[in-house]
């Protein structure tokens, strides 16, 4: 069983940058295992895998340890793929996903996403998981529904200075950390730490500007945002609120392409 792969860099315009996944287009659903084994394989942060419904697409997404309900980066590598390399000629792609459908729109400025934007609650700071960070918040906020908490700290070096023990971080709580502050040249930065899905730190992780941008709305006053995921390879994304949706526009470019030989 020959199954082609795609490598593409999201939420960059230029090679390694961003965040890098594997995209497969598949004639039908695998079993689920098979799913687990080949994005273990891929050892990216997400292998999305797509199956045809009609004109649309049923989209799922795996991390080398889980299957996970929302991902943003792959979902544009996903988008990208159709579009420069499946001969998708339309310009609105419809996915079927475990969030609901997601739209994806050729934009002048790159590839937009149409996603839903979280509903945020206030928690209370947790030491033991500020500890595993290394520094501690000003504010910590719960993305409801979720596995994730918002970290929020006063300046943007507070978050490019994290240097997480991972190991307590898996000890410290169940929830992936988004850590944020304001940024010095754009809106607002983030990073993403996520051992608890098996991904320590994602390059750019769009899923996680679900509750960004409606956390940054509400504090500030705005809708539309330059923001910046500060990870060793950095990405670049541009969010905007619409009521209970946030779009992400974003670039891509592809690393490599290939074959995945499967048993029959």
């Amino acid at each position: 069983m020959n199954i082609p792969i795609y490598q593409v860099d999201a939420f960059t315009s230029k090679l390694f940058g961003g965040n890098p996944a594997a995209v497969m287009l598949l004639e039908s659903w695998l079993d689920d295992t098979l799913l687990q084994a080949i994005a273990v394989e891929n050892n990216l942060s997400d292998t999305a895998f797509l199956v045809p419904r009609g004109a649309d697409y049923d989209l799922r997404w795996f991390t080398p340890a889980t299957e996970v309900d929302l991902c943003g980066h792959a979902t544009l590598a996903s988008a990208h793929t159709l579009f420069e390399h499946l001969g998708f000629a339309g310009e609105l792609l419809r996915f079927h996903t475990r969030s609901g459908e997601l739209l994806v729109t050729r934009a002048q400025e790159g590839i937009t996403m149409d996603f839903p934007a979280y509903t945020l609650s206030q928690a209370q700071v947790d030491i033991c998981i500020c500890d595993a960070l290394g520094a501690t918040a000003s504010e910590v906020v719960q993305v409801d529904g979720t596995n994730q908490q918002l970290f929020v700290f006063e300046f943007e070096e507070d978050v490019a200075g994290l240097e997480p023990d991972f190991a307590a971080l898996l000890a410290a709580s169940d929830s992936c950390v988004i850590a944020t502050a304001p940024g010095n040249n754009c809106d607002f930065v983030s990073r993403f730490f996520g051992p608890q899905v098996g991904v320590n730190e994602d390059p750019v992780t769009g899923s996680a500007h679900c509750a960004l941008v409606p956390y940054w709305a509400g504090r500030t006053g705005g809708s539309n945002f330059r923001a910046h995921q500060i990870s060793a390879r950095g990405g670049k994304l541009d969010c905007q609120l619409v009521n209970d949706r946030v779009y992400i526009t974003g670039s891509a470019v592809t690393y490599m392409h290939g074959v995945v030989d499967l048993p029959a």
